[in-house]
This record gives structure tokens, sequence and C-alpha cells, in this order.
């Protein structure tokens, strides 16, 4: 996101769920590659090629390039339907990274994948690692993968180390995995059991109209506390539609934020920022200063186990009409579940170890809440709570 910092009264939620169409290529598993590459010819000594950009330019739509283990020190562009499959120990690794697309906002991004006004592209199996980026300034952004205008998957990787210098650390830049949609494009993609860490600032980013996304069975662990920019672990965002189902996102935290009057800004586990009709169902949720953010129209935040929400709070309803329900919130900074929009539920939820369990801003209407449980929680339910902001920063 570019350097904006919004009120959890600005943010709205999210989207209609579909899943992607997934690319050709894994369909059959006994299928044989078309292309091979090997960086060095000693695993796979009849690879015709050693570079993969080499054999994605040879390539054919719809080819199959299996990527032996190697160390492929190349930034990739993907313009084509094809599927790219890496064996165990398949790593790309770019060296002195250099802008290759434009994201929404008009800032240069440097990826080390990139998809672009390409349909059924596939990335399975590789590890993504950006440690040897070279960039030296907040711009351009630094990406691991990126898709423009794209559909497909991402299942199996390793994306991780996306992030700059310690001295850089305050740059909204820093993304694992970024699905977006520019100047009217569609984007669909299933985003499936990736391993996520080491980002700066976003693990995974599905943004603009025009962009669906399944964001399904992720491990997203973020850096703990940091000084740096606000981290958020998934964000569905801007207009996007999309699923988050049964993800493991842990360990945003913004350390600066250490008390209710000491908060300027959050990290945030699951975010959920102008968009709406967003599932966010059956998640692990662990360690974040918000478990799940959600402004807009009809979130539907269910069935998920979220914990060890700091300082502030495990779920925050921020919109209207959204569902909080069969919850297990589980020892939260100020309570289980903050609503600041209007005619949300809240209901059969288990909540243990929190302040307040459910807390109602002032000044909203039409909220109802039953069927919940409470346990070490002083406080039930308090209508209305006193004023009260919680200060995202999503990715743009």
């Amino acid at each position: 996101m570019r350097k904006s910092v919004l009120s959890v009264f600005l943010l709205l939620i999210s989207v209609s769920f579909a899943i992607p169409r997934r690319a050709a290529g894994r369909q059959d598993p006994d299928r044989k590659p078309d292309l091979l590459v090997d960086d060095d010819k000693v695993q796979c000594p009849t690879a015709t090629f050693t570079s993969i950009q080499d054999a994605i330019n040879a390539a054919k739509a719809g080819n199959l390039i299996r990527v032996c283990p190697g160390t492929y020190s190349e930034q990739l562009s993907i313009n084509k339907s094809l599927s790219i499959e890496g064996d165990n120990g398949a790593i790309v690794l770019p060296v002195n990274m250099v802008a290759n697309a434009t994201g929404s906002s008009g800032t240069p991004i440097a990826a080390a994948i990139l998809v672009e006004d390409a349909a059924n592209v596939e990335i399975e199996g590789l590890i993504v690692d950006t440690s040897n980026s070279g960039v030296s300034a907040c711009s351009p952004d630094l990406i691991g993968i990126l898709y423009q205008n794209s559909s497909g998957s991402i299942e199996h990787n390793a994306v991780r180390s996306t992030k700059l210098s310690v001295s850089l650390n305050g740059c909204q830049s820093g993304d694992a995995i970024v699905v977006e949609s520019l100047g009217g494009g569609t984007s669909k993609v299933t985003i499936d059991h990736n391993s996520v860490h080491d980002y700066q600032k976003n693990g995974i980013t599905g943004n603009e109209l025009g962009t669906e996304v399944a964001i399904t069975n992720n491990v997203v662990t973020g850096l703990g506390p940091t000084t740096g920019a606000a981290q958020n672990g998934i964000q569905v965002g801007f207009g996007a539609k999309g699923g988050v189902l049964r993800n493991t996102v842990t360990d945003n935290v913004w350390a600066p934020c250490v008390s209710l009057t000491n908060c300027a800004f959050n990290a945030t586990g699951i975010l959920v920022f102008q968009s709406d009709d967003v599932r966010v169902e059956h998640n692990s949720v662990a360690t974040n200063q918000v478990g799940v953010f959600a402004n807009g129209q009809n979130a539907k935040i269910e069935s998920n186990n979220i914990s060890n929400s700091l300082v502030l709070v495990g779920i925050d309803l921020a919109g209207n009409d959204g569902l909080a329900s069969h919850n297990d919130v589980t020892n939260s900074g100020q309570a289980a579940v903050l609503i600041e929009g209007n005619d949300n539920k809240v209901q059969s939820n288990e909540i243990t170890e929190a302040p307040v369990g459910i807390l109602k801003l002032a000044g909203t209407v039409g909220n109802t809440h039953s069927g919940n449980s409470f346990f070490d929680t002083l406080i039930p339910v308090e209508d209305p709570a006193p004023a009260h902001t919680v200060h995202v920063v999503p990715q743009r």
C-alpha cells in the first residue's frame, strides 16, 4: 500500500468467493515435461536449457517446464499459458533485481517472478528467495511472485526473504505474493499450500477490482515485533473478491503499538480492506495485534481459531452487515470482538480470556449478539464502548 493509513472506519470489506480454475498441467501427474531445465546439467543431464527464462521464451502455450534442483539467479517474466514445476531444491534467487512491472498506483515494481497478461499459468514447487535482490531504496517495490491481469495457480512454493535492508525497514515494500488487476483487466488465481515468511510488508495480497483469489492452506509467518512497516499476513482489498480459508497466519506485530493510548498503527493477521462479501473461514491466526480486521459489506468471519491478539482485538467488524460466528477467540489484549460498523451479528463464538468479550462502539446501530460463551472474561459485553480507532496499514 502506498503509505496510506486509515482508521477502521474507512476500511471496506471484501468479496464473493469463487475458486479460480486450476491451470492445466498438474491434472495429469504422469505427464512428462515438454521442456527440462538444469542450471549445471548434473541432476538432469538431458536438460535442454540451463536458464528458466530461456525455457519460458522457447515454450509454446500450454507447455510444462520442469526445473531440476539448482540455483537460478534470474528474474522471470511469463506472458503465455504454461506450467512451471520445480523439483525439490529448485531455487529462484535473482541478483541485482530491476524494475520489470508497474503497480496499480504507478509505482515501479521489481518482481522475482512476473506473470503478466497470461491465462492458466501454474507455478509449483519453487523456492523463491529475494535476499540478494540488491534493491537499495524504497522504490521499486520488491515482490516475490506477482500476477497482473492473469489467471492460474501458485501452489506448494516457498516464498521468503522479501525484504529490504534494516535501514529501509520502514518502506512500504516487500510483499511475498501479490495478485492484482490493472486498467480494467482481470486476475483469477488460486494460492494454495505455500510457505510464506520473512516479508517486510505483506505475506499474500489480492488487490483491485477484477481480482479474484482463493487463498487456502498457506502458512504465513511475519517477522514478529518490528519497528518498520506494519505487516499484514493476508490482505484482500480495494475491490478484490475472494476467500481466505484454512490458513495459518502468525507473528505480525508492529512493536511501537504498546497500549490502546499509544498505538499509532498496528499489524494484522488477516486484513479485508475496501472489498465486500469476503469469507474468512477455518483459519488459525495467532500473535498478531488484530487477528482479523474486516470492513465493508457482508464479511463472513466463521470457524476461525484466533489467539494472542496483542494489545488490540481478535476480530474487528469495522463494516456493515458482517457475521462473526463459531470462532474460538482466546487471549485478546482489549476485546475478543470489536464492533465498529452497523447491523453486524456476533453469534455462537467461544471467548476465553479478554478484558471485554464483545465491545460495541458508541454510535453504532443494529448490531446483535447471541449464543456466545464467555470464560475468564470480566465484562462479557460492553455497549456502548468509548470511541476507539484501530489504524490498519494496507498495502497498495
